[in-house]
C-alpha cells in the first residue's frame, strides 16, 4: 500500500490535523483509489447481493473521516488504519441493521427463505468477526490493532510495524497470534453471543 505519494499525503494530513480545511481537498484524491481499493476488499468479503455497494461504503467513510476532530494524523498508514475501522463499523452497523429489519423492525417482509438465509449468514459473520475482534481488543490490544491494520485496513507487515512503532517480528508474531485466535472464537462461537 505504500506509494510515491506517502510523503505527500503525510504532509496534507498533518496541514489537515493544524487545521487547514483546504489539505483534505487536495489529499481525497489522492487517497481515493485506495480508499476504493480498501473498501472492495471489505466488499468482496461479503455475500452477493450485498446492497451496499463499494462506491456507498466509500462515501460513508469519507463523510466520516471529514467529521474527524481532534486527530492527530501520524502519516498514510495512519489514515488508512482509521478508515479501515471505519469502514468495520459501517458494515457491522449495516449487519446489525439488516438483523433488526429481519426481526420485524419496520422493514418490508421478503418471503425469499433462501436469499434470507444467506443474508443472514453473512451478517452474523459479520457481527461475530466484529464482537470476537471486541473481545480481542479487551485482552490484547496491540494484537487487535495488527488485525485492524493488517486484515481490514490492508497493510503490510513493515507498514503495520511503522504504523504501531513496535519491529516487523513482533508484528508477525501478534497476527500469528491473534489470526489463530479469532479462528478458535469464532469456531466456538460462529453466530456471536447476540
Amino acid at each position: 500500500m505504500e506509494n510515491a505519494r506517502s510523503p505527500q499525503i503525510t504532509q496534507l494530513l498533518v496541514e489537515w490535523s493544524n487545521g487547514n480545511r483546504s489539505a483534505l481537498d487536495n489529499m481525497m484524491p489522492l487517497v481515493e483509489d485506495e480508499l476504493r481499493r480498501l473498501a472492495h476488499r471489505y466488499m468482496s468479503r461479503e455475500r452477493a447481493g450485498h446492497t451496499l455497494q463499494t462506491t456507498a461504503l466509500v462515501n460513508e467513510a469519507y463523510l466520516r473521516l471529514i467529521d474527524q476532530k481532534n486527530v492527530n494524523w501520524q502519516n498514510r498508514a495512519h489514515f488508512f488504519a482509521i478508515a479501515a475501522k471505519m469502514m468495520r463499523r459501517i458494515l457491522v452497523d449495516y449487519a446489525r441493521q439488516k438483523k433488526y429489519a429481519k426481526r420485524g423492525g419496520g422493514a418490508i417482509h421478503v418471503s425469499l427463505t433462501k436469499a434470507n438465509a444467506v443474508s443472514n449468514e453473512r451478517s452474523a459473520e459479520v457481527m461475530a468477526l466484529d464482537e470476537a475482534l471486541s473481545e480481542l481488543e479487551i485482552i490484547d490490544s496491540s494484537q487487535a490493532r495488527v488485525v485492524e491494520l493488517r486484515f481490514f485496513g490492508g497493510l503490510t507487515i513493515n507498514e503495520t510495524a511503522h504504523a504501531m512503532g513496535i519491529s516487523i517480528d513482533m508484528v508477525k508474531r501478534e497476527w500469528s497470534t491473534a489470526k489463530a485466535w479469532l479462528h478458535r472464537e469464532m469456531s466456538n462461537n460462529p453466530n456471536g453471543k447476540g
